[in-house]
């Protein structure tokens, strides 16, 4: 299947796979994601699958096999719709970057961070309905996309523990902001793992089973696992990313623009990682001598979306830079430095944020 068409929004990093993020812009002020321009993540080419010829299986360690149409699907239980957002582990890869290079990576900024609402059944329900037997820990999805990067190539695959498998946020869905899933974003259904990296919300996917083991893929036993900066990838090596960290982002000035003299409003986004939530984001334009408390562009926070906030700050005439930090509801922080956080596959990146622009004379 060829390449959604590009927005002007949008800044692609690969055309196949194809793989690209909005601009920081496009993101602010929007709580919801337009389909248009939400972050995609492949790796490989777009299964083209009609709704009509999907099918999931649901096996393993179950007392029954099931075999599901997308029909059959909507049966099972009853459907929800909830927001969540997703983003990928290498969201805001550009600014280790800047620390150091990291080779074959694709130079993520902060738009690899989205949200949309989704509509489906609780994998719970469905998991329900198969019957988990003892013993079973983890739920493996596997997904027809053909990845030449992974080693040797195969399938996609991922898998979550049992225990976050049958939370009531983890999602069969087939509905992406009230219309049917697109093919880019994993139509005609994906698995939606709120609080998760984006890779384990698996797309396009055909297979859910059962196991007392996580899987076995590359993408779950070597590439996406954190390592510290003295060592090498490898498979097996370093942590099994699975929690998103609490993260931040300026998105608004984006870097490198001009904007007027007088008051600069600020704008971003904050996440924080499973089953908690933002609390507080603060900005400061003198490096993190002083800072200035954000507001928020609603007063609730919800877990597992993320939240937007913007500040007014008053600048000189001149190069400019505003930094950022925001607080969960556990009163955790995040990192000071990039050079902290730098690791040889770019991961998990939630260092302050620092944008610089220039304000005119």
């Amino acid at each position: 299947m060829p390449a959604p068409q590009v927005a002007p929004d949008l800044l692609v990093h690969q055309q196949e796979p194809y793989n690209a993020e909005p601009r920081p812009a496009a993101l602010a002020g929007r709580p919801l994601t337009p389909v248009g321009v939400f972050y995609v993540r492949n790796h490989g080419p777009v299964p083209d699958i009609e709704p009509g010829e999907w099918r999931l299986r649901v096996d393993g360690l179950v007392d029954r096999v099931l075999e599901l149409d997308l029909a059959t699907l909507r049966q099972t239980a009853t459907s929800i719709t909830r927001s969540a957002t997703l983003q990928c582990a290498g969201n805001r890869r550009a600014d280790l970057l800047e620390v150091a290079d990291i080779p074959g990576e694709a130079p993520w900024g902060p738009g690899a961070t989205s949200t949309a609402t989704w509509t489906g059944v609780r994998l719970a329900d469905v998991l329900g309905a198969a019957g988990v037997l003892p013993g079973a820990a983890h739920v493996v999805f596997t997904a027809p996309d053909h990845a030449a990067d992974a080693d040797p190539p195969q399938t996609y695959g991922s898998s979550i523990p049992l225990d976050k498998a049958t939370a009531p946020e983890v999602l069969l869905a087939w509905g992406m902001n009230g219309e049917p899933l697109p093919p880019a974003h994993g139509g005609p259904v994906r698995m939606v793992v709120p609080g998760y990296i984006g890779a384990r919300s698996v797309k396009w996917v055909h297979r859910v089973t059962v196991q007392t083991a996580p899987s076995d893929s590359y993408f779950q036993a070597a590439a996406y696992r954190l390592v510290p900066a003295d060592a090498r990838p490898a498979r097996g090596a370093g942590l099994p990313l699975g929690q998103v960290a609490l993260n931040c982002a300026v998105l608004t000035p984006q870097g490198g623009a001009t904007v007027p003299p007088g008051p600069t409003t600020v704008s971003g986004y904050a996440m924080a990682g499973c089953g908690r939530t933002v609390g507080r984001v603060d900005v400061s334009t003198d490096g993190g001598r002083t800072w200035c408390q954000a507001a928020f562009d609603t007063d609730e926070a919800t877990s597992f979306v993320w939240r937007l906030w913007s500040v007014e700050v008053d600048l000189p005439g001149g190069p400019a830079e505003v930094v950022a930090r925001a607080w969960d509801s556990s009163g955790s922080t995040h990192p000071e430095s990039a050079s902290t956080v730098w690791n040889p596959k770019g991961y998990v990146n939630n260092s302050w944020p620092r944008v610089r622009f220039t304000v005119a004379g």
